[in-house]
């Protein structure tokens, strides 16, 4: 059986050989524009039957799934996110400066600033619906724990958008296994596993991103060739345009893929080269929150350490029971991208010496934490008590630390007692 330093050191070896390259960069030019996203890229099995799963082996029977969800897709937080860009392409429109690309774009943009009115953060009607989706393949992927009488348990973050995901999620699961036990809540008492904020934690992250984060960013900073498609005037555009302009209208317009029904100008006033950039000046954020490294103490993925006990305490009380069941969580990308990496799926908990590593390696937002994006962790049991579990990102089958039971199964006892140890550092 291995220890957590035995396995963080398997886990070393087995990907150092294995740089993964980006997805990406394989894909069509239309692609890229949804990919280069982020976290604002919708769930990318909203309208489709999910990716194959791989069967257990034999003997083997699905009892028990542990879930975390990031909430659906939904509109930007903040008023200024929608005000920003409408005010600096005003500055050029009021000059007579704007193209006909830039007029269009300023049109769209006060369009969406109006309808973002009092829906500030709220969920969209896209993030409704994969929701139902997921909760859908859920029951469909796993009629033995969505079984009549299971007992299905869903919490949300005491925030709207998390709560209206909840809801859809289970109305999802109920659309295919309606005799189900669902119980339902959101409250402050849960925040401390779902939701934790672990303040010693946050100032290691404060340092590193005034000085990682800063030097990554200007490492890779977000060309200004786009301007001239929207403004006439070059030195204008640089000099009474651009300045705030940035990174508000790549949020805006990468966002609009959120909603049914609004114009998607994301091609047209970006290059692909241009918003890869404004991804990676993005993405550098997320890696940073969430990456073991030397960079910010080895402490982020531990943030996590109250969720990763709630679901092996959780998973110890279903193992106890004859009825099968489900923990549904619906929280936000910061928890789950933490998540991810406490439990080292794909390698991604490994020790990374730069935020440039970690990226290359698949610390990605648009693979990890797009709109909806989910961690479900499903057991399975044997006639002699013997317990299996498979993970999935997205859906996707993901690789855990260890060696594998047979293909992407491997024992929750080695598992658990790893994990265990692992989140015991802190505690």
């Amino acid at each position: 059986m291995l220890n957590y330093r035995d396995m963080k050191l398997k886990s070393i070896l087995l990907t150092a050989a294995l740089s993964v390259a980006f997805i990406a960069e394989a894909m069509p030019q239309d692609s890229l524009y949804v990919i280069y996203s982020g976290n604002l890229r919708e769930y990318p099995y909203s309208g489709s039957d999910g990716p194959s799963q791989t069967p257990p082996p034999a003997g083997y029977r699905p009892f028990h799934m542990e879930h975390y969800g990031r909430h659906g897709s939904r509109w930007l937080i903040g008023e200024n996110d929608y005000r920003t860009p409408v005010k600096c392409l005003e500055v050029a429109e009021r000059n007579g400066k704007l193209t006909p690309l830039g007029e269009k774009t300023l049109a769209v943009l006060r369009d969406v600033e109006k309808a973002s009115y009092k829906r500030l953060g709220e969920l969209s009607d896209k993030g409704a619906m994969q929701h139902r989706a997921i909760g859908r393949r859920m029951a469909r992927n796993y009629p033995e724990i969505f079984a009549p009488g299971a007992n299905v348990d869903a919490k949300a973050t005491v925030v709207i958008r998390c709560i209206l995901s909840m809801l859809n999620g289970v109305e999802g699961i109920q659309s295919i296994a309606p005799d189900v036990n669902i119980h339902t809540d959101a409250s402050y008492a849960d925040m401390y596993f779902m939701n934790y904020d672990d303040k010693p934690a946050w100032k290691i992250h404060a340092r590193a991103d005034s000085t990682v984060l800063r030097d990554y960013r200007k490492r890779n900073a977000v060309g200004d060739d786009y301007l001239s498609r929207l403004v006439s005037d070059e030195k204008f555009a640089r000099d009474s345009v651009a300045p705030g302009l940035m990174p508000y209208l790549y949020w805006v317009l990468a966002n609009t893929q959120s909603h049914t029904g609004q114009p998607w100008l994301l091609p047209d006033v970006f290059a692909v080269d241009e918003v890869r950039q404004a991804w990676r000046h993005d993405n550098g954020m997320w890696v940073l929150h969430s990456i073991n490294s030397p960079l910010t103490d080895n402490r982020m993925p531990l943030i996590q350490r109250n969720l990763l006990r709630n679901i092996i305490e959780s998973t110890d009380t279903a193992a106890l029971s004859a009825t099968p069941s489900a923990n549904l969580r619906y929280g936000h990308d910061g928890i789950l991208i933490n998540l991810i990496t406490l439990l080292d799926l794909n390698s991604l908990g490994r020790e990374f010496a730069s935020i440039e590593e970690a990226e290359e390696a698949g610390l990605r937002s648009y693979e990890l934490i797009p709109m909806a994006g989910n961690v479900q962790m499903v057991f399975y049991r044997n006639d002699s008590g013997d317990i299996l579990v498979k993970a999935l990102i997205n859906e996707c089958e993901a690789t855990l630390p260890g060696t594998p039971f047979s293909g992407p199964y491997y024992n929750w006892s080695d598992l658990k007692k790893y994990y265990l140890e692992k989140i015991s550092i802190v505690e």
